[in-house]
């Protein structure tokens, strides 16, 4: 017996799903940090910064491990980048 096609709702929720596991393989595929960030995080960040740039978005996505932000401010990116590696150092140091 074949497998049932999955249906995709109006929602687009299989399409999502097909695109976060086509994501998954990509970046499964890199072998170290620096070819995940060359080969996928940083197209997606352009992506993401065409997109929203374009349409005037601001956002803060907030994941259950993660967050991605897009302020459209070459100057918000660094100040939030600063923040951000300030606070990951500072939990570096205080489980030593």
């Amino acid at each position: 017996m074949g497998r049932k096609k999955r249906e995709t709702g109006a929602d687009g929720v299989g399409n999502a799903d097909m695109f976060m596991r086509q994501l998954a393989e990509r970046m499964e595929a890199c072998p170290d940090a620096e070819s995940l960030n060359d080969q996928v995080l940083v197209p997606f960040a352009a992506a993401l910064e065409n997109v929203c740039g374009a349409r005037g978005y601001v956002l803060n996505i907030y994941g259950e491990t993660s967050n991605i932000v897009f302020s459209g401010d070459p100057d918000d990116a660094e100040a939030l980048y600063c923040l951000i590696d300030d606070y990951l150092e500072s939990r570096v140091d205080n489980v030593s």
